[in-house]
């Protein structure tokens, strides 16, 4: 594989050599092998250069923001429980405890020493939260991860199958635009400017199906996801009906959670 050195950043040409050495990996031992947690900007460009190769990306569950680059062998058709990477961290605050933040949670787990790209998602619970981890990990977090703040933590492991989904902050808004451009789109969904919607996918902090788009006339349809970075996820519904002025009428499907 030859990376494209003119037009990665150097942070990303080594992200990709360390993934191209985990594909070898499973090309030459027959193994599933795979990259650390990836964020979405990381998956795009990850996707970009192993396009043509054997792979899957995967968080977890569908919708999981950071995700791993999993490499199947010929003989393997599809992940299973025994060559499934990924565990689920399960903590439990004290009764009567305020809910914690993700960001409480996320910094009392880099507090232990340990990269970001050992852990995935971090979902956020009435009672706790559902922390995706690397089953390389889990034993460490199980033993160490304790105590978040000044508050004790109860942790417990289970397969990724038994994940829990936060759902509380999903939101249906309804709006119209000229036409269903990308930037139109992002605007309408996150109440930018015109000017502030092209900005943010020139500046590559928006992605449209998991991959990052730049392109601000990008023309949109029904089920499109879009990603602001830092703000949320979009989902396209409903772009059949006109207004009389014939603007787009738009059903949109938001999301704003903490990963």
């Amino acid at each position: 594989m030859r990376v494209r050195e003119n037009i990665l950043d150097k942070d990303d040409i080594i992200l990709i050599k360390t993934i191209e050495a985990k594909r070898r990996q499973c090309e030459e031992r027959g193994l599933v092998s795979h990259s650390a947690f990836l964020d979405i900007r990381q998956c795009a460009a990850a996707e970009a250069e192993f396009r043509f190769s054997r792979h899957i990306l995967y968080g977890g569950y569908e919708d999981a923001e950071r995700r791993l680059m999993i490499f199947l062998p010929e003989h393997i058709k599809e992940l299973s429980y025994e060559n499934d990477p990924l565990a689920v961290l399960r903590v439990r605050l004290p009764k009567n405890c305020e809910r914690l933040s993700h960001s409480d949670y996320l910094g009392s787990i880099l507090a232990l020493g340990i990269e970001r790209s050992v852990t995935g998602d971090i979902i956020v619970t009435e009672d706790g939260a559902d922390i995706i981890v690397l089953k390389s990990m889990a034993d460490f977090l199980l033993s160490n991860y304790n105590q978040a703040g000044r508050f004790r933590l109860e942790t417990e492991l289970f397969p990724i199958n038994e994940l829990r989904r936060a759902e509380a902050d999903r939101l249906i808004k309804r709006g119209s635009v000229a036409s269903l451009r990308l930037d139109n789109v992002l605007g309408e969904a996150f109440d930018l400017s015109r000017s502030a919607s092209q900005e943010a996918v020139r500046g590559g902090i928006v992605f449209l199906n998991g991959l990052q788009c730049v392109k601000p006339d990008k023309e949109l349809s029904d089920g499109d996801r879009i990603v602001l970075r830092g703000r949320g996820k979009v989902i396209l519904k409903e772009t059949g009906q006109k207004s009389k002025k014939g603007r787009s009428i738009l059903s949109l499907e938001l999301y704003k959670r903490g990963r």
